[in-house]
């Protein structure tokens, strides 16, 4: 470390997620020292680096050689091999949802963090923005809740909206809302109602994806995931039921900036104490492997039957 209470931070990433939050973030952190960026297009990585004020790295050993920490803004199957390495030579990780989509490279993940003894966190933004936060700290010292619902409805193809191509990038592409927004449920259901013990999944129109879960606690919870609702119908809405009454989470994500500073304060806290964090690379495991069980679970599109038949 550049002292004992600032991280040498690295970035793995050039898209506009990694441009529009990550660097800043990374730049003005008062525990940070924005050393450099690495992405799989170097004239991307030169570009941001000078918009910056700092490094563009041509080879990505070279840059975890140069950290205490690396934040990760790419594709989740390009992050979790070069988390592993990242981790492997020494590096906390401040990882993007999901972690991976296949069990075994996230596995790979902590693997690689238990053998390096590296602090990790995954930015799951409802876990970290304030009102949030709050609100799940407080939720989840409440007994006695009988159900929850998340749901998580994005308009992200609506043309001419500046999302769309953060949609159409080809990872959400192919993967859908079940592996884009399905990580931001589960992160917060399962901190309120227990990890899940069973996973029903059916299909609704374009990418949506319904899943009916089942808790450790009893509880039972169902999410609704989709990128392709109507303009008019977006928006994330988390309600818990119980002996408490109803309980329904504050609208809004708020600054993604501000998120992620409070994801790089964990980290830090974390790397500072030794105690893993609550949304760490194995947290992150358990997600994959539930999502990844939902994903078998769904039939073909097109092969659900109709009633009577």
């Amino acid at each position: 470390m550049t002292s004992p209470d600032v991280l040498r931070c690295g970035l793995v990433g050039t898209g506009s997620w990694a441009g529009r939050t990550h660097a800043p973030v990374l730049r003005d952190h008062k525990y940070t020292d924005f050393v450099g960026v690495w992405g799989r297009r170097p004239e991307a990585a030169a570009e941001l680096a000078a918009a910056q004020g700092t490094t563009a790295y041509d080879d990505v050993d070279a840059l975890f050689a140069a950290c205490d920490a690396v934040a990760f803004a790419v594709p989740p199957d390009v992050q979790a091999p070069l988390a592993a390495r990242a981790a492997a030579a020494g590096c906390h990780l401040l990882l993007d949802k999901p972690l991976a989509t296949e069990p075994v490279a996230a596995r790979a993940v902590v693997d690689a963090v238990d053998a390096a003894g590296v602090a990790s966190v995954v930015f799951c933004t409802m876990r970290y923005a304030p009102a949030t936060a709050a609100w799940i700290a407080e939720q989840a010292a409440v007994d006695g809740w009988f159900t929850g619902r998340a749901d998580w409805y994005g308009a992200l193809y609506t043309p001419g909206d500046d999302a769309q191509i953060r949609a159409t990038t080809p990872w959400r592409a192919e993967r859908g809302a079940l592996w884009d927004v399905g990580p931001h449920a589960l992160s917060v259901l399962l901190p309120l109602l227990g990890d899940v013990s069973s996973v029903t999944a059916g299909r609704g129109p374009g990418d949506t994806v319904h899943l009916l879960l089942r808790h450790d606690s009893g509880a039972s919870s169902t999410a609704a995931l989709s990128l392709t609702a109507p303009p008019e119908a977006a928006g994330v809405t988390v309600e818990l039921r119980g002996t408490a009454g109803v309980s329904a989470m504050p609208s809004g994500r708020g600054n993604a900036q501000e998120s992620l500073a409070a994801a790089v304060d964990v980290l830090l806290e974390s790397v500072r104490t030794g105690v893993p964090a609550p949304c760490d690379a194995r947290f992150g495991l358990r997600l994959t492997e539930i999502l990844s069980a939902a994903e078998r679970a769904l039939p073909s599109a097109g092969a659900e039957p109709g009633l009577g038949e």
